[in-house]
C-alpha cells in the first residue's frame, strides 16, 4: 500500500475475524488455508477458473459521493399521477427511529415470539388500523404490494369455492382496477385456469360462472361507486365480493367491510412510506372471520405465556407454505414487515383525529382545484371523488400542451388518454400548489384566474350514502402519543423487547443475517431515491437506471447468466416468476403439456408452493441418507414423466448445508429429458466467486438479496428476489403494462412497480460496488471457514447431520438434538428458547429436519462472537447432561423452563430445583450485557384456538388462567 491509497478497505469492516483469527480458525478446522479449506468444500469440476471481474471495490466514502453523483441524475418533480403511488410524509421520529434505526431494520421474522413482543406489538398495531379503516374483523401483517394481495385473495377464493360453483372459473375485474393489479391478476390466473373477465361493473351480468369479483374504491379514475347493489346481487349468486380500496380515503368513506366486501386489499403506502420508485411498501389483506384459516401471510395473534401473561405470536402457522407446501394457495414467505410497522406507527402517531385530519384536507384541497377548473369551463368527469379528478379536454393538443406545461415546471400529471388528464392530490399538497395547478390549465386555455376568489363551498364530493359514519383506530395506542417525546419513548421501548443484530449473532440457517452496513443503508432515505413515482417518464429516472443496469449486469457476471430481471419482491415471488419463465419457454416451443416440478423432499416449503401456482404439479424426490438428492430416484422420475417434465427445482448448495457432487449430472438429466434447471439462490452466499449457477448448469436462479447481498430483513420484509436466466429464457422476463420493458414474449407483470422495490436495490448496488469480485470471494471463503469453524469446536457435543466427501459443510450446518428427547426429554424447541437466556436469537429449528438445529453464522461474525455462540452451545449440552445423569429433573429445568424473563428472577417465590443465578445467567459474559426476554414461553395452540388478532383493552392484559 502507498501512502496515496486510503486506510480503509469496505471488506475489512464487512468481514468478521480478522487475519489472525482466520489463521486460528484454520487450524482449528484442520487446514492450513483457506483456499485448501475451499478445495475439500466445493467439488472441483464446478469451481470457477477465473477471478470474479467486477470493478474495483471503492471505499465507503467513495462510494456515498457515486450514489450521490447517480442520484443528482434524478428528477424530483412534484407528483400528481396517482396510480396507486402518492406523495407523502414521514414523521421525522418515525424516519429516524424505524427507517434509519438497524435495531428495527436487522430483526428476521419473529419465529421466536419471546424475543419478538416489540415488532409483534408494532404489527398488531398495523392490523388493528387496517381492521378498523376496512371495517371486517380479521387482517394479516402485510403483504408485498396491493397487486398482489389482490391476486391472493382471487386465489383464495378459487380454493374456497363452495360447491355450486366448483366449476366457476371467472374472476370479474372491473375495468375501474388499477392497470397494474389487472396485470399481476392475468399472471396468476392463467397457469390456474382462472379467466379474468374485464368489464364495467355498472352494466356487466353477474353469470354463474364468476366466482369472485374485484372493484377499486375510489375508482382509477377517482370515482366514488356505490357498490351496495352489486354486492347484494353477488351474495345472492355466492359470488365473493373483494375491493381494493385507498387507505386513507377510508377515514372518509363507509368502509367496505360495511357495504358487504368479503375481503379488501390495498397499499398501505400513503401512510409516511415514501414511494421509493415503486417501493418497498406495505399491502394490507383484510377479511372475515369464516377465510381466517386461509388468508395468505401472516398473523399476529394474542396469546399467553407460561406465567399467564399476554404475549403475542405469530398465529395459525399451519396455513403457510412451510407446513402445507404443495397443497398451499400462497406461496407468501417474505412480507413487508418494516415498512407496515412504520404505516401503524403513522396511524399512532397522527391518530384518529390526524388521520381524518390529513384525509379530510387532501379531499377539501381536490375539491378546491375542481371548483377552481369547473371556474375555467373545464370538464371534470368525476361525481364524487377523493383526491383525484379525471379531467376532459376539447382536444388532444390542449390536453399535450397541459401536459407539456406542466413537466416544463417540474410537474408530473396523469395522461389518461388523449384527451383526458389526471391529477391525484395527496398529503404533502398545498393551496399554493393547487393555484399553480389552476394556473397552468389557465394559461393553455389563454383564461384568466384569479387565486383571491377561492371558492369557499367545498362540500358535496362524497355521497351522503357514502361518508363514513363509524369510529376508527379507538384503542388506547392511537391515542396515547400525539407528542414526539412520548411516540419516541414508545417506540425505543418496543425496540428494546427485541432482539436484533445490534446485539447478538443471528444464527439462523438459510438465513443468511449478515451485516446490514450503515453506508448501505444511507441512500435509500435521499429524496432523489425515495421521492420518484414508478410511472413517472424514464428521463426523470436516469440515475435509477444507471444504477439498475450497472446491478443487473454484476448479478449476471455473478451468476454466470445472460440478464437479470429486478421485478420480484421477495424470493418466493422470484421462485414463482422464474417457473413462469420457463412455462413461457416451454409453450413458445409448443410444448404445452410440460407441468411436472420435480423438487427434493428437502426443500424449502415456498418451492413446491410457487410450482403448483405457476401452473406445475410437484412431484417429489427422494434424499439419501447423506442429504444429498437420490440420483437413481431422480433418474426414474425424470425418465418416467420425459414427456411432461418442466423443470426441477433445486437448492444449491443444498438445503442440509453439503455442496453436491452430482450436481452436473443433476443438471444434465433434467435437460436430456426435455426440463429446465430451476436453482433456489437462498444459499448463494456460499457460491459468489467460486462457482456460479451458470456453471452448474442451471437456467434460471433467483436472488435473495435480502440475504447474500444484505438488503436487511426488516422483522420479515423487505426483501428481493429477482431472477437470473440464460440466454434462451431472455425474451419471457416479465414486462409492466405502464411503463415499457420486455417485448412481445414477456410475461405479463409479477409485482405492481417494474422494478418492484427499487429504492432498496441501492442496498445491493453499494454492497457489490464496496466488496469488489475479490472482496465477494473472500466473504464467501470467510461465511464457509464460520460454518466449519463452529462445527469444529461444537463437535465433541452435537452431532452434525450432513457433511460433504472430505467432512466439511458448506455455509450452513445441521445440529441433530433428536436424541435427547429420549435420554433428557429434552426437546429442539428447549435448546432454541434456552438460548435466549444466554442472549442468542436460536438457529432455524426443525428445518429442514424436524428436531434439528441449522446454523448459519454468515462471515460478518467475528471470532470472539463465535466463540461465543459455541460457548452457549456447549454449555447448554452440559445443562443437557444434567438432566441425564439425574442431576436436574426432567420437567423442572433450566431448559424446560426457559427462558426465564426478569419478574420471576426477582420474585419472591421461586421453587425451581436450580438457582436464579444459573437460571438468568448462566455465563459470565450474559452478566456484563444481559438481554431480557419479556415473556415466558408462550402457549401456541391456546393462541390458535382463541384467535385474536387486534389490540386488546388494557383491561386485557391482566394474568390469565390458560384453559
Amino acid at each position: 500500500m502507498n501512502n496515496f491509497e486510503f486506510f480503509d478497505k469496505f471488506v475489512d469492516r464487512h468481514v468478521g475475524p480478522s487475519k489472525n483469527d482466520v489463521t486460528k480458525m484454520l487450524d482449528a478446522v484442520g487446514v492450513k488455508s483457506l483456499d485448501e479449506l475451499i478445495d475439500k468444500t466445493i467439488p472441483g469440476s464446478i469451481r470457477l477458473k477465473d477471478n470474479l471481474i467486477l470493478d474495483e471495490p471503492m471505499t465507503e466514502f467513495e462510494l456515498l459521493n457515486h450514489l450521490k453523483e447517480l442520484a443528482s441524475k434524478n428528477k424530483v418533480f412534484k407528483n400528481y399521477i396517482g396510480l396507486g403511488y402518492y406523495p407523502t410524509i414521514t414523521p421525522g421520529v418515525i424516519r429516524r427511529n424505524i427507517l434509519e434505526n438497524p435495531g428495527w431494520y436487522t430483526q428476521y421474522t419473529p419465529y421466536q415470539a419471546e424475543i419478538s413482543q416489540g415488532r409483534l406489538e408494532a404489527l398488531l398495531n398495523f392490523q388493528t388500523m387496517i381492521i378498523d379503516l376496512t371495517g371486517l374483523p380479521i387482517a394479516n401483517a402485510s403483504l408485498l404490494d396491493e397487486a398482489t394481495a389482490a391476486a391472493e385473495a382471487m386465489g383464495m377464493f378459487y380454493a374456497a369455492r363452495k360447491s355450486n360453483k366448483k366449476n366457476a372459473n371467472v374472476f370479474f375485474v372491473s375495468n375501474e382496477v388499477l392497470p397494474q393489479t389487472i396485470d399481476v391478476l392475468k399472471t396468476r390466473s392463467a397457469p390456474l385456469g382462472i379467466e379474468i373477465r374485464i368489464g364495467d361493473h355498472r352494466t356487466t351480468e353477474l353469470s354463474d360462472d364468476i366466482f369472485a369479483l374485484l372493484v377499486q374504491y375510489p375508482a382509477t379514475d377517482g370515482e366514488i361507486f356505490d357498490y351496495s347493489d352489486l354486492f347484494r346481487n353477488a351474495t345472492d349468486k355466492g359470488i365473493y365480493k373483494t375491493v381494493a380500496a385507498d387507505l386513507l380515503s377510508l377515514a372518509l368513506l363507509t368502509p367496505p367491510g360495511e357495504f358487504g366486501a368479503d375481503v379488501v386489499v390495498g397499499s398501505a403506502q400513503r401512510f409516511g412510506v415514501p414511494m421509493g420508485y415503486g417501493g418497498p411498501h406495505a399491502a394490507f389483506f383484510a377479511t372475515k372471520d369464516e377465510f381466517k384459516r386461509q388468508i395468505p401471510g401472516r398473523i399476529i395473534g394474542v396469546s399467553v405465556d407460561a406465567q399467564g401473561k399476554r404475549a403475542l405470536r405469530m398465529a395459525l402457522q399451519t396455513r403457510e407454505q412451510h407446513i402445507k407446501r404443495e397443497h398451499a394457495t400462497s406461496n407468501i414467505c417474505t412480507a413487508q414487515v418494516l415498512l407496515a410497522i412504520m404505516a401503524g406507527m403513522y396511524a399512532v402517531y397522527h391518530g384518529p383525529k390526524g388521520i381524518k385530519a390529513i384525509a379530510d384536507r387532501v379531499n377539501q384541497l381536490t375539491s378546491l382545484l375542481n371548483n377552481n377548473l369547473k371556474e375555467l369551463g373545464i370538464v371534470q368527469k368525476n361525481k364524487y371523488f377523493f383526491d383525484t379528478l379525471f379531467i376532459e379536454l376539447n382536444s388532444a393538443e390542449i390536453a399535450k400542451s397541459i401536459y407539456i406545461k406542466a413537466l416544463e415546471i417540474k410537474i408530473n400529471l396523469r395522461l389518461i388518454d388523449e384527451k383526458s388528464i389526471g391529477i391525484s392530490i395527496a398529503e404533502p399538497n398545498t393551496l399554493d400548489d393547487i393555484n399553480e395547478l389552476t394556473e397552468i390549465f389557465a394559461l393553455s386555455l389563454n383564461k384568466k384566474f384569479d387565486s383571491k376568489k377561492n371558492s369557499k363551498d367545498l362540500s358535496g364530493s362524497i355521497p351522503e350514502t357514502l361518508i363514513r359514519k363509524s369510529e376508527f383506530l379507538t384503542h388506547s395506542v392511537f391515542n396515547s402519543y400525539y407528542s414526539e417525546t412520548e411516540m419516541l419513548r414508545y417506540i425505543k421501548g418496543l425496540e428494546k423487547k427485541d432482539l436484533s443484530l445490534t446485539q447478538s449473532m443471528i444464527p439462523l440457517g438459510s438465513c443468511t443475517m449478515k451485516l446490514n452496513a450503515s453506508s448501505e443503508m444511507f441512500g435509500i432515505t435521499w429524496n432523489e431515491f425515495a421521492d420518484l413515482h414508478p410511472f413517472a417518464p424514464l428521463d426523470q429516472a436516469e440515475g435509477y437506471r444507471e444504477l439498475i443496469s450497472k446491478l443487473e449486469n454484476d448479478l449476471a457476471i455473478i451468476t454466470g447468466f445472460k440478464a437479470v430481471s429486478m421485478q420480484p419482491n421477495s424470493g418466493a415471488q422470484g421462485e414463482y416468476t422464474g417457473l413462469l419463465v420457463i412455462r413461457a419457454y416451454h409453450h413458445s416451443r409448443g410444448d404445452l403439456q410440460r407441468n411436472i416440478v420435480l423438487i427434493p423432499s428437502s426443500a424449502h416449503g415456498t418451492n413446491p408452493a410457487s410450482a403448483v401456482m405457476a401452473g406445475g404439479k410437484v412431484v417429489v424426490v427422494k434424499c439419501d441418507d447423506k442429504g444429498n438428492i437420490d440420483i437413481s430416484d431422480l433418474k426414474v422420475k425424470a425418465e418416467q414423466y420425459k414427456e411432461n417434465l418442466s423443470a426441477l427445482m433445486v437448492t444449491y448448495p443444498s438445503t442440509h448445508g453439503v455442496f453436491e457432487e452430482e450436481i452436473i449430472e443433476i443438471c444434465d438429466i433434467i435437460h436430456k429429458n426435455g426440463g429446465q434447471v430451476y436453482m433456489d439462490g437462498a444459499n448463494l452466499n456460499a457460491q459468489l466467486g467460486l462457482t456460479s449457477p451458470g456453471l452448474i448448469g442451471a437456467d434460471v436462479c433467483h436472488l435473495n438479496l435480502h440475504k447474500t447481498f444484505t438488503i436487511p430483513h426488516g422483522g420479515g420484509g423487505p426483501g428481493m428476489g429477482p431472477i437470473a436466466v440464460a440466454e434462451h429464457l431472455v425474451p419471457f422476463l416479465p414486462g409492466h403494462p405502464i411503463v415499457k420493458i420486455g417485448n412481445e414474449k414477456s410475461i405479463n407483470a409479477v409485482s405492481a412497480a417494474p422494478w418492484g422495490s427499487a429504492s432498496i436495490l441501492v442496498i445491493p448496488y453499494a454492497y457489490i460496488k464496496m466488496m469488489g469480485g475479490e472482496g465477494l470471494t473472500y466473504a464467501t471463503k470467510i461465511a464457509i471457514l464460520n460454518a466449519n469453524y463452529i462445527k469444529a469446536k461444537l463437535t465433541n457435543y452435537y452431532s452434525t447431520l450432513y457433511a460433504g466427501k472430505n467432512g466439511f459443510v458448506a455455509h450452513e450446518l445441521i445440529f441433530d438434538t433428536r436424541g435427547f428427547k429420549q435420554s433428557a426429554n429434552i426437546e429442539v424447541e428447549d435448546i432454541a428458547k434456552r438460548l435466549m437466556d444466554y442472549g442468542f436469537h436460536a438457529p432455524t429449528v426443525s428445518f429442514p429436519v424436524p428436531g434439528t438445529l441449522m446454523v448459519e453464522p454468515t462471515e460478518s461474525e467475528s471470532l470472539y462472537e463465535l466463540d461465543r455462540f459455541c460457548h452457549a452451545m456447549i454449555s447448554i449440552k452440559k445443562e443437557i447432561d444434567n438432566v441425564e445423569n439425574g442431576t436436574w429433573d426432567k420437567i423442572d429445568n433450566p431448559l424446560k423452563n426457559s427462558p426465564h424473563v426478569a419478574n420471576v428472577v426477582i420474585s419472591d417465590e421461586w421453587n425451581h430445583k436450580y438457582s436464579r443465578e444459573i437460571a438468568a445467567f448462566p455465563a459470565n459474559y450474559v452478566k456484563e450485557n444481559k438481554f431480557w426476554p419479556i415473556v415466558s414461553r408462550v402457549n401456541n395452540a391456546y393462541g390458535d384456538r382463541n384467535l385474536v388478532c387486534s389490540c386488546l383493552p388494557i383491561s386485557e392484559y391482566e394474568e390469565t388462567k390458560v384453559n
